[in-house]
């Protein structure tokens, strides 16, 4: 025999025949949504704490559905459509590899911080470096993001959960002496004028490497950031628009830079001829023997062999664009015009990543002071 109680604005609360208690709750469309506990204080309270998300408008009332499930149709429907394709790309890494091997047979509703903080701290404690498990959980965090404004879940757990410390990497620089030997031993290389546009320019190894000839005016001295290069596994050669408004900007050009582009100008067309019907015209300042993209993979191997060649201590490409900053910074440029010179959103990130250099800019201003007022 079941018996059925009825409270005033609490749907209903029954007993089953095997002792469990129910609680139901009337929704809009004439459903009605079921709380199952061993005891009716149980069920009560999950009952009161569903009227009030019914009240609030956050109540969950989809399907059921595994994580699995819903992060496959998320990365592929909501996702993909809307970013870019090394970003796709990352995210189906997170998912595939890390998320769905670990929670994805749990229940999307049923997923708690705990279970979170369980998953995050065996990734770092299988070796994953702490900037990896950060991505994981940022993808995660973006994909119930949407599940939250879908109606699927009340909300993100992941927002409950801290990310794991990331240790800032400090960049390798190189003084303006280090900078002088690099650029000389370049100096009628493949490298020449790119080397050269990296340390006075600033621009990513990406954006350097996707630049055209229209983009560039010898003349006036400027070139445009309007793309950038990337090599993808499956994929080949991509090119991208820069990730934020401020990363499409037009570059003053310094003499140097200038002329070794000059160079490089009249290299590249000694080169088209030696290529004859093989050369392929994308319009590329730095491209290969026959025309086509750099393969960022082989710039790279030549500026390492050149780095040892020399004696300098190996550092990322990606290095010369803080050594440029960092130098431009401690000769005196005003940090505004360092952050359009490297394409950042705000200058907050400028100063941040280069606040090392603040000190001596400090002592800098400190000395005028006495200067002026000694």
């Amino acid at each position: 025999m079941v018996t059925k109680r009825r409270g005033h604005g609490e749907g209903s609360i029954y007993q089953r025949k095997d002792g469990r208690w129910v609680a139901s709750l009337s929704l809009e469309d004439r459903k009605r949504k079921y709380f199952y506990g061993d005891t009716r204080r149980e069920v009560q309270e999950k009952l009161k704490a569903a009227l009030h998300e019914q009240q609030q408008g956050t109540l969950v009332t989809a399907r059921q559905q595994t994580l699995k499930q819903f992060l496959e149709r998320w990365l592929e429907n909501t996702c993909k459509p809307v970013v870019r394709l090394t970003t796709y790309i990352r995210y189906r890494n997170a998912i595939n590899n890390h998320l769905i091997p670990a929670l994805g047979q749990v229940t999307l509703q049923k997923l708690t911080p705990d279970m979170l903080r369980v998953f995050l701290k065996q990734k770092l404690n299988s070796g994953l470096k702490p900037s990896t498990v950060t991505v994981i959980r940022s993808v995660l965090h973006r994909a119930l993001e949407d599940a939250v404004k879908d109606g699927l879940i009340s909300r993100n757990v992941v927002s409950l959960v801290k990310s794991p410390h990331v240790e800032r990497r400090e960049a390798q620089t190189v003084t303006v002496e280090q900078a002088k030997s690099l650029l000389e031993a370049a100096r009628g290389t493949s490298l020449d004028a790119l080397l050269e546009v990296a340390l006075t320019t600033a621009m990513r190894r990406g954006e350097i490497l996707a630049l055209r000839w229209s983009e560039v005016d010898l003349e006036r001295g400027t070139a445009f950031v309007r793309r950038t290069l990337t090599k993808l596994a499956h994929y080949g050669v991509v090119e991208n628009e820069p990730k934020t408004k401020a990363g499409r900007r037009r570059i003053e050009l310094s003499s140097v830079a200038i002329e070794a582009l000059k160079r490089h100008l009249v290299c590249q067309k000694q080169a088209r001829l030696a290529a004859g019907n093989s050369w392929q015209d994308k319009n590329l300042v730095f491209c290969d023997e026959k025309g086509c993209s750099f393969v960022p993979g082989t710039m790279v191997h030549r500026y390492e062999k050149l780095l040892k060649q020399i004696g300098l201590p190996h550092m990322r490409f990606h290095d010369l664009r803080h050594s440029a900053a960092t130098i431009l910074l401690a000769a005196g440029v005003h940090p505004k015009k360092v952050q359009e010179l490297l394409g950042h959103s705000s200058i907050t990130i400028t100063m941040d990543v280069y606040s090392h250099v603040l000190p001596s800019m400090q002592q800098d201003a400190a000395d005028k002071m006495d200067d002026l007022f000694g």
